[in-house]
């Protein structure tokens, strides 16, 4: 971002919204950033609340927990990135999520920070989002970047992620195929890589590695 748009963006308040199904962390969110001139614009108690106040807001950011009910966070990303495509995502998520940072990469995620962190270190992440850069937790910069503990977790394709998680659904091989429009074979295909990337012997034993894993909810 320029000079001359920075200087736009900082004499305009940054909007906000914030979804969390926990009422007390939602509200300590909340009122941290307010305190931080802030404008939050919606709070939201799961992920379809905040898909209706991101799209009738349109703020700069939405902070956004990952485990939501109704719709997650990485659902909320992608359907955000269609009604309202300026609004940059941060999401905020327990260390153990970390097999899902690639799947939030996925979906245009600008901005990670850890529940465990600073409440100050929200304020940093979605004043650096709004600014057009991007934000990622410390310590979580190694997994992102491909540190050794990020080598734990095999990295799927969202294809394959998509395909175990119907495979989860109690889906066979050609209604997977029907619903994404791919034929029962390439179905078969990515099982076949998904168990090898997931040391599985077993298609089910390949679903229950990556549900055990957080690789798939």
């Amino acid at each position: 971002m320029g000079l001359e748009q920075r200087l736009v963006c900082l004499s305009v308040p940054i909007t906000c919204v914030v979804a969390d199904d926990h009422p007390a962390m939602l509200a300590a969110v909340a009122d941290v950033l307010q305190r931080n001139g802030i404008e939050v614009v919606g709070r939201a108690a799961d992920g379809q609340q905040a898909l209706a106040q991101i799209e009738a807001a349109k703020p700069r950011v939405a902070l956004v927990d990952i485990h939501m009910p109704r719709l997650n966070g990485i659902e909320v990303a992608q359907q955000a990135a269609s009604v309202s495509p300026a609004t940059a995502i941060v999401f905020y998520t327990a260390f153990g999520d970390r097999a899902l940072l690639s799947e939030a990469l996925d979906v245009g995620a600008r901005g990670f920070v850890l529940k465990e962190a600073p409440l100050a270190d929200l304020v940093r992440a979605v004043e650096c989002v709004a600014e057009g850069e991007a934000y990622v937790d410390p310590v979580l910069a190694g997994v992102l970047v491909g540190g050794p503990m990020a080598d734990k977790v095999p990295t799927l394709t969202q294809r394959e992620r998509e395909v175990l998680r119907l495979l989860a659904d109690g889906l066979s091989n050609e209604e997977i195929g029907k619903q994404l429009f791919i034929s029962p074979e390439t179905v078969r295909t990515h099982v076949r890589k998904a168990m090898t990337k997931l040391e599985a012997d077993t298609r089910t034993q390949a679903v229950a590695i990556a549900l055990r894993q957080s690789i798939i909810s």
